[in-house]
């Protein structure tokens, strides 16, 4: 019978363009309240207001008793840790960089993860997605390039390194997704990040949390909600489609970005930011296209020898 994702590629696509909005409303809202609210407070407002579209989810496909089953929480644990250092050090960047920057460098992310997952997955690379990813990186380090003071590093050099650090351990966290996926659901991996992240960060609540002003738990509210809803959304976009249809539109963000950036914050990216978005940008893209192309080798190669019957 043929699946949904056969059906409704179209739907597939929309729902990701639509969770790229909702992730830059919740960075939006992040970077709005980053002046006064410190990143660890607002990790935790973001994870813990976010579990409310994300069990409401839950709930409407009917695993809201089962979801919370595993015999993995350890992965879990180890996925989280890596989820909310990434969280953290990224909205620490957003309070430094202009929105589009942090949304750049963000994008080195993917091809992090095909390291992470050769080193700790043990996954075979090829030349070709090894080329795309040393391409990848040299567009970062184009667009870190920008921030390089002779003076010595400033505030946006600072940012610049968390929203690296913030992808290095958001591609952790990836490759520690890949591994939950051969046995979680992906409903189970979102519910346990969001109430593991939320934990974590009440360990800082000692170094500076604030008593938010009442404008400002609007923001609070809305950057969790905002976030569990894309969170939603883009779980959801990958039943429609398949992955290298869909995962390309992950860099409409940009656009949004420097929308947002222009109107909100009277910022505009500079050339050297837009040359290395550029590189990273295609070789995310080339990455995925190998992706498309071994997966339907396997698939044909499974398919041949599932047919061949050497007892007929």
């Amino acid at each position: 019978m043929e699946t949904a994702h056969h059906r409704h590629p179209l739907f597939g696509v929309l729902l990701k363009v639509i969770s790229t909005i909702a992730f830059t409303a919740m960075a939006t809202q992040i970077k709005l309240l980053a002046d006064r609210i410190p990143a660890g407070e607002v990790a935790f407002f973001r994870s813990a207001f976010a579990l409310i579209p994300v069990l409401i989810w839950v709930g409407s496909r009917g695993q809201l008793p089962t979801v919370f089953v595993t015999p993995r929480i350890s992965g879990h644990l180890l996925r989280s840790i890596a989820g909310a250092s990434s969280m953290f050090c990224g909205f620490t960047a957003l309070g430094l960089l202009p929105l589009s920057d942090a949304t750049a460098i963000g994008y080195a992310a993917p091809l992090l993860t095909v390291i992470f997952a050769v080193v700790l997955l043990g996954e075979v690379i090829r030349i070709y997605r090894w080329t795309a990813v040393v391409v990848g990186l040299i567009g970062v380090v184009v667009i870190l390039s920008g921030y390089v003071e002779p003076q010595g590093p400033d505030r946006s050099a600072i940012g610049a390194m968390f929203a690296l650090a913030g992808a290095t351990f958001g591609a952790l966290a990836a490759t520690q997704t890949r591994r939950l996926t051969w046995s979680e659901s992906p409903a189970t991996i979102v519910v346990y990040f969001s109430i593991f992240t939320a934990l974590f960060m009440l360990v800082t609540s000692p170094f500076g949390w604030v008593m938010p002003a009442a404008g400002e738990w609007v923001l609070l509210v809305g950057c969790g909600i905002a976030g569990g809803i894309g969170q939603v959304l883009l779980t959801q976009s990958y039943r429609y489609g398949e992955a290298s249809l869909i995962a390309p539109f992950e860099y409409v963000s940009m656009v949004w970005a420097i929308l947002v950036g222009y109107v909100l914050f009277d910022t505009l990216p500079g050339l050297t930011m837009l040359t290395g978005s550029a590189i990273v940008i295609g070789s995310g893209m080339f990455v995925i296209y190998r992706e498309q192309q071994l997966g339907r080798r396997r698939a044909r190669e499974t398919a041949a020898a599932t047919s061949f019957d050497p007892e007929t």
